[in-house]
Formats: structure tokens, sequence, C-alpha cells
């Protein structure tokens, strides 16, 4: 069964000219394979049906190798069906805190992709993922998954093409809903989880951070408790962004932005501009820089409210202003949001925001600035749409470092 179920837009199909079939039986099959390592992910899995030797490209050393180093990046979103509410702490006849699971664990996670260039969607069915964990970041064509249940976190790496997966020694720390940042590269692998420490069966605080690091160098870090949050932090979104070899979370009450950097063991705080008329802030990437995206709401000042969005400076210190919806498109969205609050998402050249309770998104492009909704999704089952930055490859190395007599190249 193919990774993609594909929607095929509606329109005319125009005329084009064949190759002679003649010329593709006579190219050299390293070239053939050259010729499809630049294919989209779509396109590559319907041609696995033409030939078992094209079938059997994914599972080729050689041609994945080629494939990480030719195919172009493609800066696409991935969706699933919101939790919500986020899992529910309980206490059962023992006086023990445990979790409350409010999904049915009987159906398989599926995931909704976009494509952005061409508002097209995919789904998958994440099998592989057992019941009871949730998806809280990706990176690098992985999708990380953290345990549900309220105590010491298991977390689950995917890659939704290759269906490999790898699961990471468990956190030391018991904790309620941490925050994770994963942040994987060719040859690297570090994971963040921060915060909901569970001090006592009756009691959450934002405490402690622990990291999980491996690089092909041989470097190989379990779980480590490393330097403590900032006093009277509250991580409520559960999301971190990595930019510039630094990870940075929403701080709420009042809002501002969290920073850790894991060479130096450290984290700070960032004051978020105008931070007191600020409604449903978002940390994202995009374009290689970290960005604010958040509601503004003045209603003493003569100020329209807007969706504004700034970008951090190379200093890490001030932000300026990039980026102002439109009033006019700005007002539908005030319509449809109906101030149940809002995400976004940052990915490459685009950014996408997802309405709570709602399967609305928004799409902006960054270079063309451009806005425009994007069609509903035609596989999700409800409303409540929950967003990752995702780039889809056919091979992850980086998984092969948890597994090291797995890594082939």
């Amino acid at each position: 069964m193919d990774v993609f179920t594909i929607t095929i837009p509606s329109s005319s199909s125009s005329s084009s000219t064949w190759m002679d079939s003649r010329i593709w039986s006579r190219l050299p099959q390293r070239l053939l394979e050259r010729v499809i390592a630049f294919l989209p992910p779509p396109a590559f899995f319907r041609s696995r049906c033409v030939c078992k030797r094209w079938y059997a490209l994914l599972f080729s050393d050689s041609f994945l190798e080629m494939h990480l180093s030719l195919s172009p990046r493609l800066h696409w979103f991935i969706f699933f069906i919101n939790k919500t509410p986020l899992p529910t702490a309980v206490y059962n006849n023992n006086n023990n805190l445990t979790t409350r699971a409010n999904n049915d664990s009987t159906v398989a996670c599926q995931g909704f992709i976009l494509d952005p260039r061409d508002n097209t969607w995919y789904r998958h069915v994440f099998n592989l993922i057992p019941p009871g964990f949730s998806p809280v970041s990706s990176s690098g064509g992985l999708i990380a998954w953290v345990s549900d249940h309220a105590a010491e976190k298991n977390l689950i790496l995917y890659n939704p093409l290759s269906r490999a997966i790898a699961q990471l020694p468990q956190t030391q720390r018991p904790r309620l809903y941490p925050t994770v940042g994963l942040a994987v590269g060719h040859s690297s692998l570090n994971v963040v989880v921060a915060g909901d420490d569970m001090i006592s069966p009756f009691a959450v605080k934002n405490l402690t951070t622990e990291c999980f690091h491996a690089d092909a160098g041989g470097f190989f870090s379990m779980w480590d408790i490393t330097c403590p949050l900032p006093r009277l932090c509250s991580l409520e979104s559960g999301r971190m962004v990595f930019v510039s070899g630094k990870h940075y979370c929403m701080n709420y009450s009042p809002f501002s932005v969290l920073a850790y950097d894991g060479s130096a063991n450290e984290w700070w705080k960032i004051q978020a501009p105008m931070r007191r008329f600020l409604r449903s802030p978002s940390l994202l990437e995009c374009r290689g820089k970290l960005v604010l995206v958040a509601a503004v709401e003045k209603n003493k000042l003569n100020v329209p409210k807007s969706v504004r969005m700034w970008g951090l400076q190379s200093c890490g210190r001030t932000w300026v202003e990039v980026e102002r919806m439109p009033q006019e498109l700005y007002e539908q969205f005030a319509e449809a949001e109906g101030g149940r609050g809002f995400e976004c998402v940052g990915n490459g050249d685009f950014i996408v925001m997802t309405i709570c309770g709602s399967d609305a998104v928004l799409l902006f492009d960054f270079y063309r600035k451009g806005w425009n909704w994007v069609p509903p999704c035609p596989f999700a089952p409800g409303p409540g749409l929950r967003g990752f930055a995702y780039e889809p490859r056919l091979a992850t190395p980086a998984l092969g470092l948890l597994h090291p007599s797995s890594l082939s190249f």
C-alpha cells in the first residue's frame, strides 16, 4: 500500500508529447535513478508500480544516499486532529494521578499532509504508532510522539515515508504534558523535554529540562537533567521551535519568549513585542528566522485590531515587525475565528494558521506576499486541526544513531 492517499484536482488534462520508450530503456541505471531522485514523494511512490527494480529503490542505500543529496527540499505541513482538551488529570480510587484518554484508542491515528505549492492534501495512517501517544514536534522528516500518561515519558520518532520508527529511552522525571523540542540533522539528533514536572501526585510545576543527544561522531548522551527553567515560567502551548542552534518556546502570564542554548546549558527570557496586547501568540521558524505571530488588540488606543508578525533580530533581544495581515482579510479571519484562538506554524516561505475547533487553514507565502484560504482537507473526519512543519524525506539516517548497526550511510 502506498504511503499517500492522493486527491486529484479537477482540471482538464493538457496534451503532452511522450518520450520514446526506447530512449528510457537505454538509459544507464545510475542515470535513471538520478532522474527518479528528483521526483516529489507522491510521484516517486506512483513510479514504484512500474517494475520490481523501481519498487526496490526505497530499500537501496545507494539510491537513498543520492536522494538525500539531490532531491529538492520540500516545505510541507502535516496536521492531526487535536485532542481537545489535552490529556486530563484525574485521580483514581487510590488518590494517584492518572490521565483520562479522550480519543478512541482502537482507531489508528491519521495525519493530513498539505503541499502548500498547489494546495494538495494527502493522507497517511500511522498504524505503527501505539495508542496513548500524541504528536508533539517534527524535524528533518521525523515526527516525534510522546506518551500521554502522567509518568516518565516515552518518545517515538517516526518517518511517515519510509515507515522507519525508533523509540528513545524513557525520561528520568515524571511529567504530565511537557514541552518537547526536536532538532534532526543528517548525522545528529537532539531532543529537549521541559516542564510539567510532577513534584507530587497533586502538583505540577515547570522546573527542569532533560536533553537527549546523539551524533555520528560517537557522542551518545542519555537523558540528562540540565539547567533549571527560569522562575515563574508557564509553558502552556507544548511547542518548541529550533532556530540557529537554539530552542525557543512561548512563556505565558505575562507573554515572553524562553530561549534555550543546549551547548551553553542556559535558559533566558526575551521580552515579547507589545506583550500587553497580544492574543494567541505563536513562535515559528520561517526562512531560517524566528518569527512571532499574534493578534494585536489595543482597545483603548486608536490602533486597529490586526494579526502581525515580528522577526527576532540577530542580536537575539529585539523584534522588528515584518508583516501585517491586510485589514479586509483580518475582518474575515476574525469572524471565522470568533475569539476561539488560533495557532501558526512556519516552514520555508510558508506560514499556516489554524483556528481552534475549525478545519479552516489560512496560508501566507512570504516570498510572494500572498494570502489565501486553503481548500478544506477532504480526508479530515472533523474540525480541530493541529499543524506541524514537515519536510518529506525517503530516508532519515539520524534514526540509525539510535540503532548503530542499522546505519548504512
